[in-house]
């Protein structure tokens, strides 16, 4: 039983295996390469033509064909692949991981993904959850970079039974791929995310989607870079809102109540109160902005 209790701490951490190499799995092999010298790396994906692309840029130590032996020897293993996933790939590596090892993933959600881990992971491993903000609306592992995660936010999930150890071990994981780590529980994580990065997606979208192809040729600068996002792949997109519905619907309402507001000003000619809606708007990113720079997550 002593065994299965034991957790890796940081500098004891020998392999890293990483499911899934699109864009932020190649990027966290590539930065684990650059930044933890003598760890090896394993990358796994499920498509061939990945596994040779990401044989053919070197994104890691070794590319595994087989995800079982790609995590049979691993002290951290890393999902990025989408959530829908997760649940299949916990059953098909359960029995393959060895023990003390730590599971996590970067999934954009986490309440479920606790509850696949709980319900598909044998109790010898330990699950945290993870979730580096960062990464673009581009997607392949042609893409990967080992700068992705400087100065970017990673969130670790934990509920009452994940074990502190492992937690430790992940904050400085993530820590040395350059990122501020903090530590929440998954349903505050969920209610978060739905507001700050979900609803924006969502926004994207429904900017583009309300849009007349014809007059998009005019478009500017602004509506460039407030679009950008709605580029992002589809598949995992719908992903992330079919695991967060309650909370994104409830963020859809509360930016549907602002508009409205903003409607109705403007249809009553009620120009006070558009410029009020506006400076709020303005003086909130202003705060961000200043925020943003005093933790170094912004550069000047």
């Amino acid at each position: 039983m002593l065994s299965f209790r034991k957790v890796l701490i940081l500098r004891e951490l020998k392999q890293i295996t990483v499911v899934g190499l699109g864009l932020l799995g190649g990027s966290i092999t590539l930065t684990v390469l650059r930044t933890f010298a003598g760890v090896k790396t394993v990358g796994y994906s499920h498509r061939s033509v990945t596994r040779r692309k990401a044989r053919q840029l070197a994104v890691a130590t070794e590319i595994a064909d087989d995800i079982r032996r790609s995590v049979s020897d691993a002290d951290l293993v890393i999902l990025a692949t989408p959530i829908g996933t997760f649940e299949k790939i916990f059953g098909e590596i359960s029995d393959a991981l060895p023990s003390g090892c730590i599971v996590t993933d970067v999934g954009s959600t986490k309440v479920l993904p606790h509850q696949w881990a709980a319900k598909k992971l044998p109790e010898r491993v330990h699950y945290v959850g993870s979730h580096p903000i960062a990464g673009s609306e581009q997607r392949g592992v042609e893409f990967a970079r080992d700068d992705l995660f400087e100065r970017t936010i990673c969130i670790l999930t934990t509920t009452k039974k994940t074990n502190r150890q492992a937690v430790q071990t992940l904050k400085g994981f993530w820590s040395r791929l350059g990122c501020n780590v903090k530590l929440i529980r998954p349903a505050k994580h969920d209610r978060i995310l739905a507001n700050v990065s979900h609803l924006p997606h969502i926004t994207a979208v429904g900017l583009m989607n309300a849009s007349d192809v014809k007059e998009l040729t005019f478009a500017g600068k602004g509506f460039m870079d407030m679009s950008r996002i709605s580029s992002s792949p589809a598949n995992i997109w719908a992903d992330v809102l079919a695991t967060n519905a309650s909370n994104i619907a409830g963020s859809i309402d509360r930016i549907t109540a602002e508009l409205g507001k903003l409607k109705r000003a403007i249809k009553s000619g009620n120009k006070k109160q558009i410029e009020r809606l506006l400076k709020t708007a303005r003086n909130k990113r202003s705060a961000l902005i200043k925020y943003k720079m005093k933790k170094k997550e912004l550069i000047s």
